[in-house]
């Protein structure tokens, strides 16, 4: 709703959205600091202060951004002295006395987990958070950051489009007793209504993201054309079996799919109301274990955050 895809939408058309969200059940809601910087989750503030009660906010610290100015320097900053300060300006836009979930956004490898865990936890006992969260964290990390302070979930790319976290990540956070909350559910858009004809504007990020050039798009086409079959079949949207398939993969498994139109909020709510039988996942998973992906997931200088 703020940048990232494409010209940024007008604040005050947003909150209309988020509060039919609501409407409709939707009760978890996820923004960081870096979103904008800031004008995300002063978005969020606003569409929430009057029933901050009835939704659960997430939000992210972790990159190198001046709490007061919004300068945003390169890399990552965990401090825990940094922390504390991203934490307080973030209760501040989102007008509140407590973050439900807050996440490290990207593992820092200049500050111990342990260090950031151990704020973490002096915070939760303050109540100004409640639950301790990571994102795009390797299983080293996350077992690290639970011995000193239970992790709640982790955030992470996973759907049809990228499968990596099933190697490794999904277990552990089974082991652990952890929730993960998928982003980019759909594909980044991929699997829900990009096609080959599709133009991105120069200020969406998706331009400079490998899987979306034009060189191959038309090869990565051929999982869309399988979610499509399957979505015939099930008498859905390609959205909502992609939503669906996650669903149903793990009942601790909660997607977060993002739009700021209010069909399409209607569209990704109905992926919830998608049922896969055992042996329609075993056919999905056949079917898309012969396809191959190309290109990476993120931008190299973003991919180069992640996993650690």
């Amino acid at each position: 709703m703020t940048k990232t895809y494409g010209p940024p939408q007008d604040p005050q058309e947003m909150v209309a959205p988020l509060r039919s969200a609501v409407e409709r059940g939707v009760t978890f809601f996820d923004t960081a600091e870096s979103y904008g910087p800031f004008v995300n989750e002063e978005l969020v503030g606003e569409a929430f202060e009057h029933i901050r009660d009835d939704v659960a906010i997430t939000t992210k610290f972790g990159f190198d951004i001046d709490a007061e100015t919004g300068r945003r320097s390169v890399g990552l900053n965990s401090r825990p002295d940094h922390i504390r300060k991203a934490t307080d300006a973030s209760l501040k836009r989102l007008r509140t006395d407590h973050i439900d979930l807050l996440y490290q956004h990207r593992v820092d490898p200049d500050v111990p987990i342990e260090d950031v865990a151990g704020t973490l936890k002096e915070l939760v006992a303050e109540g100004k958070v409640r639950h301790f969260s990571l994102s795009e964290a390797g299983a080293r990390t996350i077992r690290r950051a639970h011995a000193v302070q239970p992790v709640t979930a982790l955030q992470s790319e996973y759907s049809l489009w990228y499968r990596a976290p099933e190697t490794e990540i999904i277990p552990t956070l089974e082991e652990l007793s952890i929730g993960f909350v998928p982003f980019s559910p759909l594909g980044a858009g991929f699997l829900g209504n990009i096609d080959l004809t599709t133009e991105l504007d120069a200020t969406d990020f998706r331009t400079s993201v490998p899987r979306f050039a034009a060189e191959v798009r038309e090869a990565n086409m051929a999982l869309v054309d399988l979610v499509r079959e399957v979505a015939t079949r099930k008498e859905a949207t390609p959205a909502q079996i992609a939503l669906g398939w996650l669903l149903a993969r793990k009942p601790w498994i909660v997607p977060i799919p993002g739009t700021t139109k209010l069909h399409r909020l209607k569209e990704n709510l109905g992926g919830a109301d998608v049922t896969f039988t055992a042996d329609d996942l075993a056919e999905i998973d056949t079917a898309a274990s012969k396809l191959q992906v190309a290109g990476d997931r993120l931008p190299k200088a973003l991919l180069d955050l992640t996993g650690q």
